[in-house]
């Protein structure tokens, strides 16, 4: 089998947090021979650097240069995506991922500006904690109360995230001042996005919509326009079948998550939980 095919066949089966793992992983590799190169990617703290660097928004979320900083950043992604994806949608985890990062990122930068005899000045952001803190304080703020196995005991998952929070609070006095400025600042978009999703707004969907634009301006159509056939469809109250079953299936999964969100993880029925880890599927 071709070498080339067999890479891009795993890949395809990746879902998307495991993407992002993979080409952290990538960059890591590259900055052991193009370091130099690696930081152009890396956030300033001071906004003039920045404009001469926008994209280090969101692309120092992807630069690590210590294997241990990678590693443990991985992990916890790998650990919280596997729990997320039965629940939200995988266009829901970018935008919470890429979100995390450039409010971690605005933080750091605001904060180095407004207090440089606190934080100091000419520092550079790496790394993606604070777009993994986004994921795992958006969990903790959208079902506080769901359980999570500790050893011999179990947690509530609001009390892993305020042990989080306190720490990086706690941190801003030590060493990498910077690094949990941006923790923090992943955290609260985390939280805010949450609790607004508990109240049913999605407040990454305008965020989406630029993605999706940004992602349609690669799309290369490589065939002249063939002329297009349209087929009766079934309309069912004004809806396609489809759009109804989708409809149907959204209301469902609605109703599940705010099930766990009253009552935890544990009160669903068998059925719901296969319901919603096809769903994540």
């Amino acid at each position: 089998m071709n070498l080339n095919y067999d890479i891009k066949e795993k890949l395809s089966r990746l879902n998307v947090l495991e993407k992002l793992i993979a080409i952290n992983v990538v960059v890591f590799l590259l900055g052991l021979v193009l370091k130099s190169m690696l930081r152009w990617f890396e956030l300033p703290s001071d906004f003039s650097g920045f404009i001469l660097q926008p994209w280090a928004i969101v692309s120092y979320a992807f630069v690590h240069y210590d294997f241990f900083h990678m590693l443990f950043n991985m992990l916890w992604l790998y650990v919280i995506g596997r729990m997320f994806l039965n629940l939200f949608s995988p266009k829901m985890a970018l935008n919470i991922y890429l979100l995390g990062a450039i409010s971690g990122g605005l933080l750091f930068m605001v904060c180095y500006s407004l207090f440089p005899g606190f934080f100091g000045s000419n520092s550079k952001l790496v790394g993606a904690s604070a777009a993994v803190r986004a994921l795992l304080i958006f969990l903790c703020a959208y079902m506080p109360n769901q359980d999570i196995r500790f050893f011999t005991f179990n947690l509530k998952l609001w009390y892993i995230g305020v042990a989080i929070v306190v720490m990086d609070v706690l941190g801003l006095f030590g060493l990498n001042a910077g690094g949990n400025l941006a923790h923090l600042g992943g955290a609260i978009l985390g939280y805010f996005y949450g609790r607004q999703l508990l109240k049913g707004h999605d407040i990454g969907k305008g965020f989406e919509s630029i993605l999706n634009a940004f992602a349609n301006m690669f799309k290369a159509s490589k065939k002249a326009p063939l002329k297009t056939v349209h087929k009766k469809k079934t309309k069912v109250g004004g809806y396609n079948k489809a759009d109804f079953n989708q409809f149907n299936n959204q209301k469902k999964i609605d109703v599940i998550l705010d099930k766990i969100s009253k009552s935890g993880y544990d009160s669903l029925t068998s059925e719901e939980k296969e319901f919603l880890f096809k769903a994540g599927k």
